[in-house]
């Protein structure tokens, strides 16, 4: 494949990283780190929703996965808490439903986040009897659930047929999930609702596990962001610290520890615009190759150079101090959501 960022997406994705430097995320979350989830800020709202973000991939905008992909990698490397991806991903489907809350997710006066049920052992239910449909269960985790008006369930039915409903967070249980990472609020929804006819809408065949396809390339290009920081930060603290009154970066072994780091952070990196691509496109088959090739390699990548990184940070890359730990925790979670390595290797083997 022939490809390369064009002249606006480089912009787009230079803009975001000066908005996201002057107001550092992890510097903002240093102070109550301990007090509870990460939270989203409306001054990150509103800088979402000013700048066209949240509505980036519906007809008006007409932005691509691939100018969301720059964003959300951007995200990853700030460690930030907005959920870039879910928001743009729910506000899309809700264009498509042409249902009533759209407008106020796209101007962010309200946020509705998608919950999907998990690839691997899913709980969530769904049957149609009649126009009536029941939901029960739990979801997988999403991101930004607790700071949301509304979650956008999204499931195929014992049937096969493949729904979706928009429940206010009001009439379902939001369970916040303790997790490694604390950059970013982690929940699942608990749902057991019965919905009459005009509250719940049908899909098109093939809806759910595009979703699936997209939330699961997001994330590894989340991981990758805070990968690609985790090489810049390493190769600055190597020529930094001394040992013998030398840079540690003169020793050749860490000179191969950062090449191998930022070998697969390039590698990862095409991959998964490779993977965006094929989110833009209609062939569901390569979508699939495309998307498990790039979360499995990534996922595997990102987690070594974030254990290399630590190595090569010595004992101050364990300090609570040290922004180190809270990418690597930020890309561990990554690696287990949205499909593990091992769960994207087999179906890659069966694609």
């Amino acid at each position: 494949m022939d490809f390369a960022l064009s002249d606006e997406q480089e912009a787009l994705a230079e803009a975001e990283r000066a908005w996201l430097t002057k107001n550092d995320p992890i510097a903002a979350r240093r102070p109550a780190i301990d007090d509870g989830p990460a939270r989203t800020t409306p001054e990150g709202v509103q800088h979402l929703a000013e700048s066209g973000l949240i509505g980036l991939l519906t007809e008006d905008m007409g932005g691509t996965h691939v100018d969301l992909a720059v964003l959300v990698e951007e995200h990853g490397r700030a460690g930030s808490p907005l959920p870039v991806a879910e928001l743009a991903i729910a506000t899309r489907l809700l264009e498509q439903l042409d249902h009533p809350v759209f407008e106020d997710a796209e101007s962010g006066a309200k946020l509705v986040v998608p919950a999907l049920p998990s690839l691997e052992n899913s709980a969530l239910h769904a049957q149609v009897d009649g126009t009536t449909l029941r939901l029960s269960g739990t979801t997988a985790p999403t991101t930004g659930l607790v700071d949301a008006h509304s979650v956008l369930v999204v499931v195929s039915t014992d049937s096969g047929t493949e729904v979706a409903a928009v429940l206010p967070v009001d009439t379902v249980t939001v369970r916040t999930l303790e997790t490694l990472d604390l950059t970013r609020s982690w929940s699942v929804a608990e749902v057991d609702v019965i919905l009459e006819e005009g509250n719940w809408s049908v899909l098109q065949p093939g809806t759910v596990a595009l979703l699936h396809d997209e939330l699961t390339t997001f994330r590894a290009l989340d991981a990758l962001g805070a990968a690609a920081r985790l090489v810049d930060v390493t190769v600055e603290y190597a020529g930094q610290r001394t040992q013998f009154d030398k840079p540690i970066a003169s020793f050749q072994a860490i000179k191969h520890h950062c090449a191998n780091m930022a070998l697969s952070v390039e590698a990862s990196r095409a991959a998964l615009w490779a993977a965006a691509v094929a989110l833009d496109g209609d062939d569901a088959d390569a979508r699939t190759r495309s998307v498990s090739a790039a979360a499995a390699f990534t996922g595997e990548g990102a987690s070594a150079t974030a254990q290399t990184a630590l190595q090569v940070h010595g004992g101050i890359g364990f300090t609570w101090e040290h922004d180190v730990h809270l990418l690597i925790r930020r890309i561990k979670v990554d690696e287990l959501l949205d499909g593990s390595v091992s769960y994207h290797r087999r179906r890659l083997v069966s694609a």
